[in-house]
């Protein structure tokens, strides 16, 4: 499966991706703590969860990646969906209290410089939170799902990057413990694959759920760089030339 729009929205709305949404946001409702109005965003395919979440909130926006396309988000009433290039968030700096990452991080061409353009919007102590697929876990070795496209991430590997970025990780649990498949069987003893992993198996879920705050106490380096991202239309007419004649 591409990444792309189109395609994450068919399989959310699949039968197997139900599941998966449903795994996520109770692994999702184990680290996340409600906080009054605060102002969220959703990087990457957020929309099946920004809605569990979005009623503390200030203001909820939906970022999607230039990579997957957009679709409109909430499904009624004015959008408040973008698309963004994850190095160049339109944002001010400290302007948001959280962001959720889900299919972003995997697909970015330098996840550094995509977690410290995280770390210059996020408000002091701000939090993110990353869904990422588990180098360990099934799901990230067969691409029929969105989770086997990109680069899938160990939990040492997410730990280390989040530290060099200065963000301290706090919380972290897995999810997607039943395996990727269609088949009746699996997706009616999901529920109970998740509860057994939770319990026996945390290294092997499909997918790591972690948390981490901005740290301030040390400073990041800021270079100058001019932007490598251009927006292309996809039709875009070439007027035609004409040989100039002495």
């Amino acid at each position: 499966m591409n990444a792309d729009i189109v395609e994450m929205r068919a399989f959310y709305h699949s039968a197997l991706g139900e599941r998966s949404n449903n795994a996520i946001a109770m692994a999702l409702t184990r680290i996340w703590e409600p906080v009054a109005k605060e102002r969220l965003v959703g990087i990457g395919y957020t929309r099946p969860w920004l809605e569990r979440f979005e009623n503390d909130t200030q203001i909820t926006l939906a970022f999607m990646l230039a990579a997957h396309g957009a679709a409109k988000w909430p499904r009624t009433g004015p959008s408040r969906s973008a698309l963004v290039f994850d190095e160049e968030l339109p944002l001010a700096d400290s302007s948001i209290d959280r962001i959720l990452a889900v299919h972003a991080l995997e697909y970015a061409e330098s996840p550094r410089e995509t977690l410290m353009e995280f770390w210059r919007v996020l408000a002091p102590n701000g939090k993110l939170i990353l869904v990422v697929p588990n180098r360990r876990g099934v799901w990230a070795r067969i691409d029929t799902t969105p989770f086997g496209n990109g680069r899938p991430f160990s939990s040492g590997q997410l730990r280390n990057l989040l530290r060099e970025t200065n963000f301290t990780t706090a919380r972290e649990t897995e999810a997607l413990f039943f395996p990727p498949s269609r088949r009746f069987l699996a997706l009616k003893l999901s529920n109970q694959f998740e509860a057994v992993g939770l319990r026996i198996g945390r290294l092997f879920g499909g997918v790591i759920v972690i948390e981490a705050q901005k740290q301030l106490y040390q400073g990041l380096p800021v270079a100058e760089r001019q932007s490598r991202r251009v927006f292309v239309p996809a039709l875009s007419p070439q007027g035609a030339t004409r040989n100039q004649v002495d």
